[in-house]
């Protein structure tokens, strides 16, 4: 039997759905529309990030504000359900980069939320910024020297930049923000060959991706708009394909996504998630029907 697809989680990295945005009550939504897809999954219940993990990206004070309801979160609420998940959804994303570094392969964190996130500011549905939670605690602990953020999200992970730029830019951490760039139609064909750069250089050495497969770049998204759904599979395909390569590991996560289908759920949205999962099993194996899971979901 292939191997399954492993994925980082439980109802604790979920919350209730807040204001414009889906993503704190997606993660529950996209296991079940891939258990109903019948992919091979194997679900793992993330440890949390601790308030130590979360102020080596953020300001301590923010930290302990945010998680204790003194400050708005990323949605502009402060909501006992999304302070709650927060720990989670930081954490699938480090739990997960550990489990992809250990075994030299690709893990999932189906949580979104970071990268508008700043050292000390909320904003964009961002409150902690899980990628550099992700790097810095790595990093911290030696368990991996040189990490590459892959951010293919719609937007510019402009919290992302300000918290590398207050660290003084580190050489041993590459960050590319395709929403800095690349926000057109016309742009495909040099977004795929950026892509392709990033993916060289990420092959020289470094220890692990962090990548954000955002389904907020797809043309009909109201907040996106520019990338087809063989355009958004061919992304995919590109990052699974060069770090498998490469040897280098990965963890991916969901980032934006904001369609409706008629009946307001986010069916448009799950079926990106869901192409992204089929190139993840495609590359890196997962070719049995039925999810399976080898943890407590709770």
């Amino acid at each position: 039997m292939s191997e399954p697809m492993t994925v980082m989680f439980c109802e604790r990295v979920q919350a209730d759905e807040q204001a414009a945005s889906p993503s704190a009550a997606k993660p529950a939504q996209v296991v079940a529309a891939w258990r109903a897809e019948g992919l091979p999954m194997r679900l793992i219940a993330p440890e949390p990030a601790t308030v130590d993990d979360l102020a080596r990206a953020h300001d301590r004070a923010y930290v302990e504000a945010v998680l204790g309801r003194r400050r708005d979160n990323g949605f502009g609420t402060r909501d006992a359900s999304v302070a709650a998940s927060l720990p989670y959804t930081s954490g699938a994303m480090l739990h997960g980069a550990r489990l992809a570094i250990a075994g030299r392969t690709a893990v999932c964190a189906p949580v979104s939320g970071f990268h508008h996130a700043q050292w000390g500011a909320a904003w964009g549905f961002c409150t902690f910024n899980g990628l550099m939670v992700t790097a810095l605690a790595l990093r911290a602990v030696g368990e991996a020297k040189r990490v590459a953020i892959v951010d293919c999200d719609q937007h510019h992970g402009d919290g992302t930049a300000e918290i590398i730029a207050r660290l003084g830019s580190p050489g041993w951490l590459r960050h590319f923000t395709a929403g800095e760039s690349f926000h057109r139609p016309a742009q495909v064909g040099a977004f795929f060959a950026r892509l392709d750069e990033e993916l060289r250089a990420i092959a020289d050495g470094y220890d692990v991706v962090l990548y954000q497969a955002g389904a907020d770049p797809h043309v009909d998204d109201p907040l996106g708009g520019w990338m087809t759904d063989e355009e958004l599979r061919e992304r995919d395909a590109r990052v699974f394909e060069g770090v498998a390569k490469a040897g280098v590991p990965i963890v991916w996560n969901l980032a934006g996504g904001y369609q409706r289908d008629r009946d307001g759920g986010i069916a448009p949205v799950l079926a990106i998630h869901t192409r992204t999962a089929r190139e993840h099993l495609r590359v890196f194996g997962g070719g049995a029907t039925g999810a399976r899971s080898e943890t407590d979901p709770r």
